[in-house]
């Protein structure tokens, strides 16, 4: 049976949807009539839970907060001398390979898919060992000793889960790279990265969200009107974003139509917002909800998303042909995915000239441009991400084989040490019992 590792980290939602979404694909296959085994592991959650919650929790709320600063942060790490210098050697990834290196020894891996940076870079530097590179005492077991030693590392696929290429993401070892279009398939291009090597498959997203009832359905549940035009609003999985703002700018628009604002998991927001609403003087039905698992129905039943460009927001929102006005982003690769959407015809970028009333009342007067929003988005839009990876993970079984006998002969050696070391112990106490 195949074994499939699959990294994530929970810095934002994107990360872990799409692990769930490629391991939804390669279950229902098979690689010589066996089941392939896949299995979800959270990288920091692995390496120490008091990491996983600073970085985590660290980056919500420097995204909420202090995004400026983020931002400031971002562009620097994508300088290139940080990306092959600080990234390979800071303490965090050599933490990281310590416990990869752990890891794989147990679950002896056919593959590894990584959908966050900080994953693939220390998984790499695990696999210089594997080409012949000394990392040092605690890694001999993965350094092959000469040329004709066999390989003993899992092939590795990173995938960018938004539509821009940070430097860390840019590895020698990684074998492919999947992105999310064309243009990011440049960009990797000219960061040296070989054309075979990288798949412009999409960002992945579960099959189950391509499925939505009738927009009737879905506006009525929620106490909406059907025959209005509806703008969704929202900020991501956490509420990030001026939604406080935005909505005041929605709430004095005069044309007929009505907002639906989603919350995620943000409830403090929710609350701030239903107290804000009530006080409002407004023609125009506003309907506050907080967390939902109807997103694939919603998106399916709105006519333009206001939101914050996130790598899985965007795509959601582009498989269901959804245009986008974007009036506030985090800066960093939220930014990039901005320059991305709006280049493409896709989304339009609020300013103080070009604001979000003026923007609103044309699409609404002129439902054409709505239109041709749509046709541009079917243009660019990828349907078969999951699935494409699953037969890319089925090409790399049947033309890779990873060899793992040195590392199960080194363990093998341990455990007989380690078990007659505690024979000879019991034998001892036995002699004064």
């Amino acid at each position: 049976m195949k074994k499939v590792l699959i990294m994530t980290a929970s810095t934002g939602g994107g990360h872990n949807r799409a692990a769930k979404a490629i391991v939804e694909e390669l279950e229902v296959r098979t690689f010589n009539g066996e089941k392939i085994e896949c299995k979800i592991i959270d990288s920091f959650k692995l390496v120490n839970q008091t990491m996983d919650k600073v970085i985590s929790e660290g980056y919500e709320m420097s995204a909420k907060y202090t995004p400026y600063a983020y931002g400031k942060i971002y562009n620097l790490s994508d300088k290139k001398f940080f990306s092959s210098n600080e990234f390979k050697n800071n303490p965090l990834s050599i933490v990281m390979a310590r416990k990869f290196k752990k890891m794989i020894r147990e679950e002896l891996p056919d593959l590894i898919i990584s959908t966050h940076a900080f994953p693939s870079v220390a998984l790499s530097r695990l696999k210089k060992g594997a080409r012949g590179e000394e990392l040092g005492k605690d890694f001999e077991e993965f350094v092959a000793k000469t040329k004709e030693e066999t390989y003993n590392f899992p092939p590795l696929i990173s995938v960018l889960t938004d539509y821009t290429a940070h430097s860390s993401y840019l590895q020698d070892e990684i074998d492919y790279y999947i992105c999310g279009d064309e243009y990011v398939k440049e960009l990797l291009i000219e960061d040296d990265i070989p054309e075979e090597k990288i798949k412009p498959f999409g960002i992945p997203v579960e099959k189950s969200f391509m499925e939505n009832r009738p927009r009737e359905e879905v506006l009525e549940e929620l106490g909406l009107d059907p025959q209005k035009k509806t703008v969704l609003l929202m900020g991501g999985s956490f509420g990030a974003g001026n939604i406080k703002g935005t909505l005041d700018e929605l709430s004095v628009i005069d044309r007929d139509f009505q907002v639906l604002v989603v919350t995620g998991r943000n409830e403090s927001l929710k609350k701030s917002l239903e107290s804000r609403v009530s006080e409002y003087d407004t023609n125009i039905d506003i309907k506050i909800i907080g967390f939902t698992n109807i997103m694939n129905d919603i998106l399916s039943a709105i006519d333009i998303l206001v939101t914050k460009p996130g790598g899985l927001t965007t795509t959601e929102a582009l498989l269901k042909d959804v245009p986008m006005i974007i009036p506030y982003f985090i800066p960093g690769q939220e930014g990039e995915n901005l320059d991305f959407l709006t280049n493409c015809g896709v989304a339009i970028r609020t300013t103080h000239k070009f604001s979000l009333k003026s923007v609103i009342k044309v699409l609404i007067d002129n439902p054409e441009r709505i239109e041709r929003m749509k046709e541009n988005i079917r243009g660019i839009k990828k349907l078969n991400s999951s699935e494409n990876i699953a037969i890319l993970s089925l090409d790399i079984f049947e033309n890779y084989k990873v060899d793992y006998s040195a590392l199960l002969n080194k363990k093998s050696a341990l455990e007989k040490l380690e078990h007659n070391g505690l024979m000879n112990f019991s034998s001892f106490l036995s002699f004064f019992l």
